[in-house]
């Protein structure tokens, strides 16, 4: 009988110390959490980025999109979650540098923080992974001047000017409108319509003073039909969108009041809806990042950390392109190279790193 037992024993807990190896590798998996300041396609590029390096990096993922768009006080209880989870790095796109600061700067102690797409840099962030946005503001300021190089009428779109991302672009814009760095603009009101009040930033005119702030995805077509409203009839006007949904917004309302003749839309960022509007020539051109790559390296960085490797910290902000129809020749801005990619080839390179996602 006792022999019995003994062997009734062996067998289970054979399969019991078989399951241990299992189960301690699997609670050893590096976890990493990623949130953005909105919901919104570009942000669905950096996601399957960061799917590919957490495949590639054996990771497990969490990837939020925040729902509540441009709202500190919805990323703060996602990122107290994680750190109570133990995660092993975060990855956030700052909303409100200014307010989040001392938040994450406690969140950087306990937790490895990268920042990617918007910056606060006094968290003690291990770095940042994005372009260097007032060189990309005065990108696009350089496009407007060649597509109006006798002046003009500008709007400027954008979700929020609160984040890194969002002041320096807009200042970028309006200190090469202007000329000079710190642009501030002279109050004015328009020469040919003058009820229209604005503020003067060299030969341009722009719009109300200042950048036209959505605060949502949802807001940006509204916000755009209004001011298109405002300009209609007024010659050499060029509509700037500074986030990736508002190019696309402000072509449709151009579409929707015969405007497109007359309007000449700028873009930023690689949203579908801008890359087809530039390949039919209703779009100039878009100022782009690397959203996909944002994702990708913000986990790879992440998780060379966690293995005590950190190698894969980025130390220079990502270089920005200039995505057009045909597309042209390098160039070198400020000693960094800019590519233009044309627009049929830079859809098919978007569409390969997507496709690299495997379901």
């Amino acid at each position: 009988m006792l022999r019995s037992l003994r062997l009734s024993v062996v067998p289970c807990l054979a399969v019991a110390l078989a399951c241990v190896p299992a189960c301690s590798k699997k609670s050893d998996r590096i976890k990493i959490g990623v949130v953005t300041n909105c919901t919104a396609e570009f942000w669905s590029f950096a996601e399957a980025g960061a799917n590919k390096a957490a495949r590639d990096y054996d990771v497990d993922l969490q990837f939020r999109q925040l729902d509540k768009a441009f709202d500190a006080s919805a990323q703060t209880p996602i990122i107290d979650s994680w750190v109570k989870q133990g995660l092993n790095g975060i990855a956030v796109s700052v909303i409100d540098p200014q307010n989040q600061t001392e938040d994450l700067t406690r969140v950087a102690k306990k937790v490895p923080l990268v920042t990617m797409d918007n910056d606060a840099d006094q968290t003690g962030r291990l770095c940042y992974i994005g372009i260097n946005n007032y060189e990309a503001g005065r990108a696009v300021g350089r496009i407007v001047k060649k597509e109006l190089p006798k002046g003009g009428t500008v709007a400027v779109f954008i979700g929020n000017t609160k984040s890194a991302n969002g002041k320096a672009r807009t200042q970028g814009v309006l200190d090469e409108l202007a000329g000079q760095k710190d642009a501030a603009g002279t109050a004015a009101a328009h020469p040919a319509r003058p009820d229209l009040k604005g503020k003067q930033f060299g030969p341009y005119f722009l719009v109300d003073g200042e950048a036209k702030e959505d605060g949502d995805p949802s807001n940006a077509q509204a916000i755009a039909a209004a001011v298109l409203g405002r300009v209609k009839g007024i010659p050499d006007v060029c509509c700037v969108g500074l986030y990736a949904y508002n190019p696309p917004a402000i072509l449709e309302e151009a579409r929707s009041k015969s405007m497109l003749k007359d309007v000449k839309i700028v873009g930023f960022d690689e949203n579908w809806d801008t890359l087809k509007g530039i390949a039919n020539g209703e779009i100039v051109a878009t100022v782009v990042q690397d959203p996909f790559m944002y994702g990708y390296r913000s986990v790879e960085a992440l998780a060379a950390k966690a293995r005590g490797d950190d190698s894969k910290l980025v130390k220079e902000p990502v270089s920005y392109r200039i995505v057009t129809q045909h597309g042209g020749p390098d160039e070198t801005v400020n000693g960094m190279v800019v590519k233009y990619p044309k627009v049929a080839d830079f859809e098919s390179k978007l569409r390969e790193d997507l496709a690299s996602v495997k379901k």
